[in-house]
């Protein structure tokens, strides 16, 4: 009965709630919907929400700001009014940090730079594309457009629901939540989340500053907190990212960041490009291009650069016929208000010294430094409308110069140059290293404020020159013969090297009797020549017309001045573009420079010394002094194997590719032996490394020499000689690099002279890497001998060339000659180390 009570009970409950349904169909009969369906004559479905009237969105409260997006403020909620105009243009966004967490950046670096457009989409909405950089092109009238169009679909960012239209000229969105949120666009790249270990967005503690516009651009401050990660113990794994340093703050769980983001417009009829060539140094740009009457692709690469204009016709006649004009828009970098007082003046000096170079390329006044105007609230050094040299409270030492530019045509829009305080500390290095011999100037642990502020003028000016979209040029100062650096007039009018783009840094060579009082790089005749060529009008139709032109003035120059000649700095083969070298010969170069290193060790310590100081400045300045000769062993050994790589066109006479001379490799060799080799005991002063280490520096000389070893005998050095002997009849042989290498080391085979503990060290050094190649070669699977650097391609495998042959037939010599030498060896020490080097050798050749 309870049971049936409770049945009964369920029913009627059922059927009053049916009841209480108004036009409640019989299940099975016509009428019925399917779920979810509401019945015909039932109440209306939710009206889809739509865009409103424009005055109920954007109402009286508004803060309005107006420009290349407007922006309307209501209480917390931030609205962009996007005129039909804009919709469909090419932007350019640039994120930078404002103000960060130590260690975790500096503000005004670059964090973020993505090319966008929004555009319209269905169902009232707008979207937010991020561009890729165009792999592609093609005439957009000619039907093979359609056929990459096709082919690259641009991705959708973010979708807006449009909140209001303005007269059917203009739609309005709410960026709150997305500008409040992390996203990939205007966000930290993702390397950087993953260097630092950030984690999610915290949004309780993350909200947009300001936002403001102007008329191209459009500036967006945000406050974003992000959880960070403290790194686990790895317990002996290695780590997927090298040196994590985690920022001030992630003990805590959390950074803070304040970040700009820049909107910019580019311009809606890209700049002429103007096709990039090797022969000129500049950062370039390019695509793929597909021409209906071509029988295939194209790769078109131009250079990266300003945007000059004449202000009228007037003065493009003008021009023409060699005056010099002022365009209608200059380059001007800023000064940032937060650098010292004192240096200001220099680096808008530096800014300044590229007047010069203009005027060569037909320009007045096309660039200069300004001071940044003092209350100007138009005026943001965040905004990417304005260039300028931001200065960084950092101790690192460096500086440097990017650029923003249109990637569909190379046009600069922007640049922010960085500049760490610490930079003048490696000035301070460098040039005491470099010039203190024969500059009395440069002897003092602290230099006066002139002296400083033209170092600082030195390097600002090379900055500047990146930011034109000038790349480094290690080959200028190869366009200097050695001695020519030694004459006081030469050097005078010339300077030490052709470029301030060069990593030329100072005129080590200068003897202190030669009288030599120029020591500074400046803007010489290649890089008047390289803005000439990118800047200077070009008559002609089109970029091909220009490439034309430029192509004939460029065998012109060059072959009229050598001191116009671009060596790459990605060459890692020719040893006339290097990095921190001068002269047209490392060796003689090197043998001068070591000269003046052999100066500064007996006055180091009276020229380093500062009242309370605890020999740490004695100490920075001789790790200087080993490093700056560690420099110069690597400038000679690039010689050896090396191939000289000069660009050319198919007008021009002559070869690209040539190998180094065989008497400059064989002087190459023989200078190692004598600097490095043969042991550079002036190096190690008891004077100063008994006040600064315990050790004697046997360890670090040995490092030096084993290194050079190493670079020496690299598997793609050897193969290169072997090549290049198969080519060319009178190049230096891989034999002889051997034979030379084994002969300076083990020379007192020979003299019969007592071996000291150094030179018993290399000994031993050289005849591991032998007996390491030996046991590669007698088939091992490795396709790299310890030692002797990576091999990186079957042909250059030791196993499959002379490699393993000429190692094998030296190791016999070696042991030939120690076996022979030993019964004539009285010197205790010298024997027991020959015994043990034989004995390895031995069990090497002969295992069993």
């Amino acid at each position: 009965m309870k049971k049936l009570f409770t049945m009964l009970a369920l029913v009627g409950i059922m059927l009053s709630a049916n009841a209480q349904r108004p036009n409640a169909p019989a299940t099975g009969t016509p009428g019925a919907t399917t779920a979810g369906t509401p019945p015909a004559g039932g109440p209306p479905a939710a009206a889809k929400p739509g865009p409103k009237p424009y005055k109920e969105v954007i109402t009286d409260k508004a803060k309005t700001s107006k420009g290349l997006l407007t922006v309307h403020k209501i209480d917390d909620k931030y609205f962009f009014e996007i005129a039909d105009s804009v919709m469909g243009r090419d932007i350019m966004s640039v994120t930078r940090f404002v103000r960060t967490t130590a260690s975790g950046g500096f503000g005004g670096e670059e964090a973020n730079r993505q090319m966008i457009r929004w555009e319209k989409g269905p169902d009232n909405k707008v979207f937010l594309r991020s561009i890729t950089i165009e792999n592609f092109t093609a005439d957009s009238t000619k039907p093979i457009f359609q056929a990459i169009k096709n082919s690259n679909v641009d991705p959708i960012a973010a979708s807006f629901d449009v909140k209001a239209f303005r007269k059917d000229t203009s739609s309005v969105i709410d960026v709150t939540d997305y500008f409040k949120g992390d996203n990939q666009i205007f966000s930290i790249d993702a390397f950087t989340k993953q260097r630092y270990k950030m984690t999610g967005l915290m949004a309780d503690r993350s909200y947009i500053q300001s936002v403001k516009s102007y008329p191209i651009n459009t500036e967006i401050k945000t406050v974003k907190t992000f959880g960070v990660s403290p790194p686990m113990p790895s317990f002996g794994a290695p780590s997927p990212i090298p040196s994590v340093t985690l920022p001030a703050g992630a003990d805590a769980g959390f950074i803070t960041i304040e970040m700009n983001i820049s909107m910019i417009m580019l311009p809606k009829v890209p700049m002429r490009k103007r096709y990039y060539d090797p022969r000129v140094g500049y950062f370039a740009n390019g695509y793929v291009s597909f021409g209906e009457e071509s029988h295939k692709t194209e790769r078109e690469i131009f250079a990266v650069r300003w945007r000059l204009e004449a202000k009228n016709a007037v003065d493009a006649e003008r021009q023409k016929k060699g005056e010099l004009i002022e365009p209608k828009k200059p380059i001007v970098f800023y000064i940032d208000p937060a650098t010292p007082e004192k240096w200001q003046k220099y680096l808008k000096l530096g800014i300044d010294d590229w007047q010069t170079a203009f005027e060569q390329a037909g320009w007045k006044n096309a660039i200069m430094g300004k001071d940044w105007p003092k209350n100007d609230s138009t005026m943001s050094l965040e905004d990417a409308r304005f260039s300028a040299i931001r200065y960084f409270a950092a101790d690192i030492e460096n500086a440097y110069g990017p650029n923003v530019h249109d990637p569909r045509s190379g046009e600069i829009i922007e640049s922010h140059i960085g500049w760490y305080h610490n930079v003048m500390n490696l000035l301070h290095k460098w040039f005491f290293i470099q010039t203190a011999a024969a500059n009395p100037a440069a002897r003092k642990p602290k230099f006066d404020d002139e002296l400083m502020g033209q170092l600082i003028r030195f390097v600002s000016s090379h900055e500047v020159g990146h930011t034109l979209g000038l790349r480094h040029n290690f080959g200028a100062s190869h366009a200097t013969p050695v001695e020519k650096l030694r004459d006081k007039d030469y050097v005078l009018k010339n300077g030490h090297t052709s470029s301030i783009m060069d990593y030329a840094r100072f005129n080590y060579v200068a003897q202190p009797e030669d009288g030599v009082t120029d020591y500074f790089p400046r803007i010489g005749d290649y890089d008047k020549w390289a803005i000439e060529w990118a800047y200077k009008t070009v008559n002609g139709k089109s970029a091909d017309d220009e490439k034309m032109t430029l192509n004939k003035e460029t065998i012109k120059r060059i072959k009229e001045n050598s001191r116009l000649w671009f060596g790459t700095e990605s060459s890692p083969f020719d040893p006339r573009s290097q990095s921190e070298c001068i002269g047209d010969n490392n060796m003689k170069a090197s043998e001068y420079g070591i000269k003046n290193l052999q100066k500064l060790i007996p006055n180091l310590n009276e020229w380093t010394k500062e009242e309370g100081d605890k020999y740490d400045n004695l100490e920075a300045m001789y790790n200087e002094i080993v490093g700056q000769f560690r420099r110069y062993m690597g400038h000679v050994t690039k010689n050896v194997g090396g191939i000289y790589e000069t660009p050319k066109s198919i007008e021009e006479e002559g070869v690209v590719y040539d190998p180094t001379p065989r008497n400059l490799q064989k002087d190459a060799v023989n200078f190692l032996n004598s600097q490095l080799f043969s042991t550079p005991k002036w190096l190690i002063d008891p004077a100063i490394l008994n006040r600064i280490r315990p050790d004697q520096g046997v360890g670090a000389v040995l490092a030096i020499q084993e290194g050079t070893l190493n670079s020496l005998l690299a598997g793609d050095r050897m193969t290169r000689i072997i090549e290049t002997n198969q080519r060319y009849a009178n190049s230096y042989t891989l034999d002889e690099l051997m034979t030379d290498i084994r002969t300076g080391i083990y020379s007192e085979l020979k003299t019969k002279a007592p071996i000291d503990t150094y030179r018993r060290n290399l000994q031993k050094v050289f005849a591991e890497k032998l007996i390491a190649a030996i046991a590669a070669s007698g088939g091992s699977p490795a396709i790299s001998f310890p030692g002797f650097g990576t091999v990186v391609s079957a042909s250059a495998d030791p196993k499959k060339s002379d490699i393993s042959s000429l190692v094998r037939a030296h190791a016999n010599m070696l042991k030939a000659d120690i076996a022979a030498a030993l019964p004539l060896t009285t010197d205790k020490m010298s024997k027991y180390h020959l015994q043990d080097v034989l004995f390895r050798l031995t069990k090497a050749l002969d295992p069993k």
